[in-house]
């Protein structure tokens, strides 16, 4: 079935797709860690209207997010086309030059990360208010600074926190529009018609692939993700039994 369209092409596509996917959600754990961390020990103004907007969030509208992202790295946009500092009352400027990142992984990567932030951010932070007050006062009776407290609180999470990570890749890797408007779902060819991906992912080849009516290989892709998503499904529910058996 694949001799037809390429081996190579298809692991390819594969092999960008968990690259772009994994960077993601890497950074936007890192990310969600700090941010959860914050809503979830702290007590400030505006914390309430904070954690609406991460919730609000996790339905935000991809094409939206793309379009965005590509105004920023277009070449008008402060990114892409650069822009000048000056010092005010004096003639000192410093001009940075844009940086050429559009219709790239890297773009796509900056996209996967504002989708999957608030996914991530919201279910730890939920993992976090739900551990028992009982850990934290533990840790402060044991002398524990806030900093201990939070470590403590955020172990006991943990599997919750797991949980976080599996439904921010779970969002990232079943993204179409936003990857597709900054990514450009770009094929290069090799020679001898083959070709590999650049920026194309499972769903945006699908997308292609179909619409050439290629559908032999539009339903491989298609079994391809659908197993990747049933796998980490699985996981997630491993991750969950194990942590409701503690």
């Amino acid at each position: 079935m694949f001799e037809e369209f390429g081996t190579q092409y298809l692991i390819s596509i594969v092999l960008v797709t968990l690259r772009v996917s994994l960077t993601a959600v890497g950074v936007a754990t890192l990310i969600s860690i700090v941010l959860a961390g914050v809503l979830g020990f702290r007590e400030f103004p505006g914390k309430r209207a904070a954690v609406a907007v991460v919730n609000t969030g996790m339905g935000f509208p991809s094409v939206v997010v793309g379009l965005a992202v590509l105004l920023l790295l277009s070449n008008q946009g402060p990114i892409g086309g650069g822009f000048t500092l000056g010092i005010p009352g004096t003639t000192v400027a410093f001009d940075f030059g844009g940086v050429e990142l559009l219709f790239t992984p890297t773009a796509m990567i900056i996209s996967q990360v504002i989708l999957a932030t608030p996914v991530v951010t919201s279910v730890t932070l939920s993992a976090i208010e739900g551990v028992d007050d009982s850990i934290r006062d533990a840790a402060f009776a044991a002398g524990g600074t806030g900093v201990d407290v939070s470590v403590a609180v955020v172990r006991e999470a943990r599997y919750g926190v797991v949980t976080a990570v599996l439904a921010g890749f779970g969002r990232a890797v079943s993204e179409v529009g936003s990857v597709l408007i900054v990514g450009g779902n770009i094929a290069i060819a090799t020679g001898g018609g083959a070709r590999v991906s650049f920026t194309r992912t499972l769903t945006t080849a699908i997308t292609v692939e179909s619409r050439q009516g290629n559908y032999e290989l539009g339903i491989a892709l298609g079994v391809v993700l659908l197993v990747l998503a049933l796998a980490v499904n699985a996981l997630g529910s491993l991750v969950r039994d194990r942590g409701n058996t503690r």
